[in-house]
């Protein structure tokens, strides 16, 4: 090196000085501690690298990423990448090693940004780069409300429902706000303008319209957000959902002065709302956060005096406590969606905590009590044909009940039993594909529990094209149940062949 050349910083790619023997400048090298929760940004000669230009030309991340971490100096490790990208190290060695490229374009997005790869060396588009959570308080900023402008010169929606910022509209923005629209099914008076191209009125602009009116609208809301849910999975609009509690629905609580039957519609509107949350928070693996949602849905109903609707929240606790193991705590939150269900009287509510009893005793391996448990659902249910649904109870129907009969007897350790169920919960309504994906795993697994590998690899197959499409980690981890249960036959090329399949998908059928 002659003295007139100069040496970039590998982190940042600003010019080192003269006297700097090390290779990054003093405010990364101070800034390195910050290393171990972010990737480093690199100099654009990094990128230029011909490992890198011709990992990215085979569309294979597996090998760009093992390029990536071997021309770096000092060598990240498979854990630190993994750290950067939300990864195990294990997770990360097999991306590398696998042969099969990963195909799953919101997780190559994710990592994408997480490594500041540049746009023009990938083979796919990065979305619009969302604000940070923490960013959400400041909506909008202090700046542009002391120059007047509006929320919408400032943020925008990105086509998953996250805000993003932006000084003005963008002609890709109108286009994925249409998208938006229509994979609703609606149209945009029936959705609500605020929600998609800006602020949204003021509270106490809607209060002029009266409490009914709002409530109705928040109802129209949930129910486009419902259809959403059950066919892509609560990882395609749940952002947008949170976005509209936080800026429309929780300013209406705050500020009402409603009373009676006003107040009633509202809050209850509100519950459902939260409701929903706290499933897609659920579905895409925030337990906690949902877990926080369906205790403020809870406490809603109670502020509305709806037995019904607590019914419904303290069943959907239970099922969450069920599944994440918790089968004590899956037992009483089910009592206690009895005791609301027999206050309303609804016999398909009372169908609803029976079976989630039923489950949570099969958890304790309590036999007789769930097989109690499920002979009072059944007879519930059958007792319950001639009874209106409300509109967040329409999914309850003979395919969801089955299904929950079959997930209660195969934990029973029936999978012979089990299996007449899981056939019959796949005998479902269009719109529900999520459920569809569920039901098509869980049935696999019985079929595995029974070792009949060529039947469950079939429908193994089924459920890992449909996972393609449903943004769920649920059904991610119905399919890794599956892979836990063929795992000792995984020599066997059917099962081999459905490992190949779910690992391209991003799922590691072992774990």
């Amino acid at each position: 090196m002659t003295r007139y050349e100069r040496r970039l910083c590998r982190s940042c790619g600003a010019y080192l000085a003269a006297d700097n023997r090390g290779d990054q400048c003093g405010p990364c090298w101070r800034h390195a501690p910050d290393l171990a929760l972010n990737a480093p940004r690199l100099a654009e000669t990094f990128w230029e690298a011909a490992a890198l230009v011709e990992a990215a030309t085979e569309r294979h991340f597996g090998k760009f990423l093992l390029a990536y971490r071997k021309l770096q100096r000092p060598e990240p490790t498979q854990a630190l990448v993994g750290q950067w990208l939300g990864l195990t190290q294990g997770q990360v060695s097999r991306i590398e090693r696998s042969a099969m490229p990963v195909r799953d374009l919101d997780k190559l997005d994710r990592w994408a940004r997480a490594l500041h790869i540049p746009q023009q060396l990938l083979w796919f588009s990065l979305t619009a780069h969302p604000i940070d959570q923490g960013d959400r308080a400041d909506l909008p900023t202090r700046d542009a409300r002391r120059e007047g402008s509006d929320v919408t010169d400032a943020f925008s929606l990105s086509d998953s429902g996250s805000i993003v910022r932006a000084t003005k509209p963008a002609e890709g923005d109108v286009v994925q706000r249409r998208q938006f629209i229509r994979s609703a099914g609606v149209g945009l008076t029936a959705v609500g303008a605020s929600l998609l191209v800006g602020a949204s009125p003021y509270p106490n602009e809607r209060m002029k319209r009266g409490m009914p009116d709002v409530g109705a609208e928040i109802r129209e809301m949930t129910q486009v957000f419902r259809r959403l849910d059950n066919r892509y999975g609560g990882g395609h609009s749940r952002s947008v959902v949170t976005s509209y509690l936080n800026s429309t629905v929780t300013p209406l609580l705050k500020e009402n002065s409603a009373t009676g039957r006003g107040r009633s519609e509202l809050f209850a509107a509100a519950a459902e709302l939260h409701h929903l949350a706290g499933w897609m928070a659920y579905d895409t693996g925030q337990h906690a956060d949902g877990h926080t949602h369906l205790r403020h849905a809870l406490r809603l109903c109670h502020e509305a005096d709806t037995d019904a609707l607590a019914s419904e929240m303290l069943a959907g606790m239970s099922h969450q406590a069920a599944f994440q193991a918790a089968p004590d705590g899956a037992v009483d939150l089910a009592l206690a969606a009895q005791h609301s269900a027999k206050r309303c009287g609804s016999k398909l509510l009372q169908a609803e905590a029976a079976v989630m009893e039923a489950h949570g005793l099969a958890l304790q391996g309590d036999k007789a009590s769930c097989l109690a448990a499920l002979s009072r659902a059944e007879e519930a249910f059958n007792r319950a044909d001639a009874e209106e649904r409300p509109s967040w109870l329409t999914y309850f129907d003979h395919a969801y009940l089955a299904a929950k009969f079959a997930h209660t007897f195969r934990d029973l350790g029936l999978p012979h039993e089990a299996e007449p169920f899981a056939r019959r919960s796949l005998e479902m309504t269009d719109g529900y594909e999520r459920g569809r994906l569920f039901n098509t795993a869980l049935l696999a697994t019985i079929l595995a529990d029974q070792r009949r590998l060529e039947e469950s690899c079939a429908l193994g197959v089924e459920a890992t094209t449909m996972a393609r499409s449903v943004r769920s980690m649920r059904g991610t981890s119905y399919l890794q149940d599956l892979g836990k249960q063929l795992s000792p036959y995984q020599d066997v090329n059917v099962v081999s062949s459905l490992f190949d399949d779910m690992i391209e998908i991003g799922i590691s059928p072992g774990d």
